[in-house]
């Protein structure tokens, strides 16, 4: 979702979108009704472009913001986190499958 937010910054038509955020049409029409919906992009009538809201803009910033920090974390940290969630993950499926 954030590359077609980033890709729509500006206002761009569908096909930029689905060439810079590398997705089928199917995907495109998927997605930007979601993200119309949660009025994170909007349709600019009579130029058949999408542009990004401040919304959408505020959601990009964050989830950068996240993604920096997350990049920044030593790689031995992630990978315990990871099979820590996991384990929890698999945990509570099983209980609720043996329920």
């Amino acid at each position: 979702m954030s590359n077609i937010l980033e890709a729509a910054n500006g206002g761009v038509t569908k096909t930029k979108i689905m060439y810079k955020a590398y997705l089928s049409y199917n995907q495109l029409r998927e997605y930007l009704s979601i993200l119309i919906e949660n009025n994170l992009i909007e349709y600019l009538d009579g130029t058949n472009k999408f542009k990004t809201t401040e919304k959408g803009l505020f959601f990009l910033k964050i989830h950068n913001e996240t993604e920096d920090y997350y990049n920044k974390l030593p790689q031995k940290t992630i990978q315990v986190n990871f099979v820590n969630f996991y384990f929890l993950y698999l945990s509570d499926n099983t209980k609720t499958i043996l329920q």
